[in-house]
């Protein structure tokens, strides 16, 4: 493979973090920093605009049961949050559209937020910490009762603009971007659709395994014999595509009462044959009306902004909170990790008088960024060995340094980039799970981008690696079948009270000052991050360590994207492979199979059990993982059982010798992690005692 180094690159003018969009899909060389994308202008503005204006209204207060620590009780306040945008601004040149969104008598883009703000009744005693949860595909995030009980303000509230309404969700409301005349703009667009059954039921748009529920981009034409419209389907990702002729599927509903052709809809696709689940279908069509996503990132900046520093909106109504919010705090999981660091990546962490928005964010289990901010963007998307492998959210540069230099694709600057450039970084916390070196593409944040050096991480941020965990954080053990998987899944759930003191750490670093501990990762250096076919995986009868990951290539989607921002007009829909990849590294495990390196919580320091970041699909002739899980592999109880079998493990008599050797160990374990401040004390006596009313021996 051919390398060649940015290294000695010089430093171009700040002006290209203005300039218009228009960078190859994949790598032109030179120093590149992420400038706003230029779009036509619009046809005429409103005269005398004024400042942007922000309305809340509130559509419900009600009391949350229960009382928390010191702080008392806690009420629930629900309502919504309408803001303009400026497209005049600079501070919001890059949100993908807007120029060609409609404006309102105040010649500003408006948007609406739904949000639950949850805070003390009795304001007095809140400790002056607002936490925002960003809600995943439009959930509800409650409050959290250790947190609350430290005197929180919470708020959840949309970011995500093709979340459907519904009971239970949060929604925003952003407008549909139109021609400069008017028109409609339209735009080569590209859907997974994935049968689980067979069937002759239509499915429906979006499509994808994370995407299914969320609101379609409409087909252009119902007319799919016109150029641009394309059905396909194959097994696994690297199969040769097999064309499905347009005369053998339709843009419509159709079942049992309405068989093909169906009833024509423009959100559904209906098939002469069966759906055969397993076969995953690509559709590539032109669809229509593209909504300015983007602003989901300046509705949050706005809002965090509005409840930590105004006394009351622009018709008077109070702000519940005014005055009492000192310090703010992002907490994003999954696919909401990626979108804060988008957030801060794009530079939406300077607030719109050049102050920071967040003084902290905690992007947990969150290996990229989220794609919010090209037309026809999907916020949503996944990454994985077999579907959405080349889907958008790939691209986004990995890197958080300013100085991050990126040699595969020749360009250079990290997520901090422009957030170092405006003096506004937030104290940064990432979380990672062993899925994400597996499935979610990870290891280019600890690396350069060939694999070969770890990256030094800026002053302002820490990784945590949570040592053989998977994705789902502290979920209980389920049977494979249960899962889709081959085997059992990972049943590392003390991972969580890790969790919990990280975000203590983060909270005591902002607020006052206190330095967290360092990061914990697996590194080259040490051989602990190591190519997937290095893994030291024991010969536990019944596994088998393959070394499957998702792959992490450089890909073209034209012209007119801006892939390291997921910013821009896609084009080339599917995109173009160039010809290099990045590195992807995993951890390194120890004679269990437990991994080495990270943050080991009790079920990694005290084992009993193998758990891993990976997982295989259990369907038949599928090469995949099996989603976000990871797997375990219990040890056997006692010395005699193991003689009778090949496991190289030992038995948990051979380690313990008893349940108090085994108390005693989770009970040195538990104390080791107070020490280094990666479990609170109230939860390690928990654990001391769940260890004594729960015998693993004799």
């Amino acid at each position: 493979m051919k390398r060649w180094s940015l290294a000695a690159a010089t430093v171009a003018s700040a002006a290209l973090f203005l300039s218009a969009c228009g960078g190859s899909g994949g790598g032109g060389g030179g120093f590149v920093l992420p400038p706003a994308t230029g779009t036509p202008p619009p046809a005429a503005q409103p005269p005398a605009a004024t400042a942007p204006k922000f309305k809340l209204a509130i559509s419900k207060t009600e009391d949350v049961p229960g009382t928390f620590g010191a702080a008392g009780t806690y009420e629930k306040i629900s309502g919504t949050f309408t803001g303009e945008v400026d497209p005049k601004d600079a501070r919001n040149a890059i949100i993908q559209d807007l120029q060609l969104a409609p404006l309102n008598a105040n010649g500003k883009v408006e948007y609406t937020s739904d949000f639950v703000l949850f805070k003390p009744k009795d304001m007095s005693k809140a400790s002056g910490v607002l936490r925002y949860d960003a809600p995943n595909r439009g959930n509800i995030v409650n409050l959290d009762p250790y947190f609350a009980s430290r005197g929180y303000v919470f708020l959840t509230a949309a970011w995500q603009g093709d979340v459907p309404a519904a009971a239970g969700k949060l929604t925003l409301n952003v407008p549909v971007a139109k021609s400069p005349d008017g028109s409609t703009i339209t735009g080569t667009y590209r859907a997974e659709l994935l049968p689980t059954v067979a069937t002759n039921d239509s499915l429906p748009l979006p499509g994808g395994p994370f995407n299914a529920a969320m609101q379609a981009y409409a087909t252009a034409s119902l007319d799919n014999t016109k150029p641009g419209y394309v059905l396909t389907r194959r097994i696994n990702e690297g199969d040769a595509r097999q064309l499905i002729p347009a005369s053998d599927w339709k843009f419509a509903k159709c079942g049992a009462g309405t068989p093909f052709p169906g009833t024509p809809d423009e959100t559904n696709v209906c098939l002469k044959d069966k759906w055969d689940p397993a076969y995953m279908y690509e559709l590539v069509y032109i669809a229509k009306d593209p909504k300015v996503m983007g602003l989901g990132l300046a509705a949050l900046r706005d809002m965090i902004t509005f409840f930590h520093r105004d006394a009351s909106d622009a018709a008077g109504t109070p702000n519940p909170v005014a005055t009492a919010i000192k310090n703010t705090i992002a907490s994003g999981v999954s696919q909401c990790g990626n979108f804060m660091k988008t957030f801060v990546h794009l530079g939406f962490n300077e607030d719109r008088a050049g102050q920071k928005v967040f003084d902290g964010v905690f992007a947990q289990i969150a290996a990229r960024q989220t794609n919010i901010n090209m037309r026809f963007s999907i916020p949503g998307g996944g990454g994985g060995v077999r579907t959405d492998h080349t889907a958008f959210g790939q691209a986004g540069t990995r890197g958080l340094s300013k100085d991050y230099v990126d040699d595969v694709a020749q360009r250079r600057g990290g997520i901090l980039s422009r957030c170092e450039a405006s003096g506004t970084c937030p104290k940064l916390f990432i979380g990672f799970s062993g899925t994400e070196f597996y499935v979610l593409q990870g290891s280019p944040l600890l690396t350069d981008a060939w694999g070969t050096t770890d990256l030094v991480q800026p002053a302002n941020a820490r990784v945590y690696y949570y040592a053989s965990t998977h994705h789902l954080l502290g979920l209980a053990s389920l049977p494979g079948a249960n899962a889709g998987a081959l085997y059992a899944t990972n049943a590392n759930a003390s991972v969580i009270p890790v969790v919990r003191a990280l975000y203590q750490n983060l909270e005591e670093w902002v607020v006052n000052g206190t330095t967290p501990p360092d990061s914990q990762v697996p590194k080259l250096a040490d051989a602990t991050l190591v190519r997937p076919a290095q893994v030291k995986f024991p010969a536990i009868p019944g596994a088998n360590y393959t070394g499957l990951v998702n792959t992490y290539s450089l890909l073209d989607w034209g012209p007119n994207y801006r892939p390291q921002d997921e910013t821009g007009i896609a084009t080339q829909v599917p995109p173009a492979y160039l010809g290099r990849d990045y590195a992807i590294l995993v951890p390194q495990v120890d004679a269990d199979g437990n991994d080495i390196a990270g943050i080991r919580s009790l079920d990694v320091a005290v084992p009993i059990g193998t758990n891993t970041g990976w997982n295989y699909t259990n369907k038949p002739g599928t090469i995949d993982q099996a989603g976000l899980f990871g797997a375990y592999f219990p040890f056997v109880k006692t010395a005699a059982q193991r003689a009778g079998t090949t496991d190289p493990r030992l038995s948990l008599q051979e380690r313990y010798t008893d349940q108090a050797g085994y108390v005693a160990a989770v009970t040195n374990a538990a104390n080791d992690l107070v020490a280094r401040r990666f479990m609170l004390r109230v939860d390690a006596d928990a654990a001391i005692a769940n260890a004594n009313a729960n015998p693993v021996l004799p």
